[in-house]
């Protein structure tokens, strides 16, 4: 039998996501204070070494959401929320993730970009998205795997990236690393 992935995280998309691609993994929370000023890919890592895994492989992943170079975190409240997705309505905006697999004996870091394109939206349009409280707690002010779908035109790269875990990216790095444990490569 396989050893399950350690997940180094406590979202629920990332769970989600573990589970959509039927990859046996437990949670184990980071003991990790994220610092300002660092990146997606050193705040993985950061997330990935602060867990021991013993002879399963650790996965730490952070995601975020720029806009015109801009860190567009998670919105304090729904007048921020508002402006947020005004900004992004009809623009293309980036969302990067850092991706951090390590065992005892290597570590695998790296990056992913998918550039999403909001379609043009008008003021009905966001005050219903707003009303739905789904921009709560999301970077970016939305969730693209549910209401907020309705607000994208284009989505350029990994799909689940946006949601907040590179599953390409993770697919082929088990795949290289595990050739067939984890039921690819």
């Amino acid at each position: 039998m396989t050893a399950p992935l350690i997940l180094a995280s406590t979202s629920p998309q990332r769970r989600a996501i573990l589970e959509q691609l039927r990859v046996p993994f437990r949670v184990v929370p980071p003991d990790y204070e994220e610092l300002p000023g660092t990146s997606p890919l050193e705040r993985a890592a950061g997330k990935a070494r602060s867990v021991e895994g013993g002879e399963s492989p650790v996965l730490g992943v952070d995601t975020e959401v720029l806009f015109r170079g801009e860190l567009l975190g998670k919105p304090g409240d729904e007048t921020e929320a508002e402006a947020m997705l005004d900004a992004l309505a009809g623009q293309t905006h980036e969302v990067v993730s850092g991706l951090c697999l390590r065992t005892p004996g290597w570590e695998e870091l790296h990056s992913e970009t998918t550039l999403v394109t909001f379609r043009p939206l008008v003021p009905r349009e966001l005050a219903h998205y707003l009303g739905s409280g789904e921009w709560e707690g999301r970077a970016g002010a939305y969730a693209i795997q549910g209401l907020g779908a309705s607000l994208v035109e284009r989505v350029e790269g990994d799909f689940l990236n946006v949601v907040g875990l590179p599953g390409r990216l993770l697919v082929r790095l088990l795949a290289t690393r595990f050739a067939g444990a984890y039921g690819f490569g």
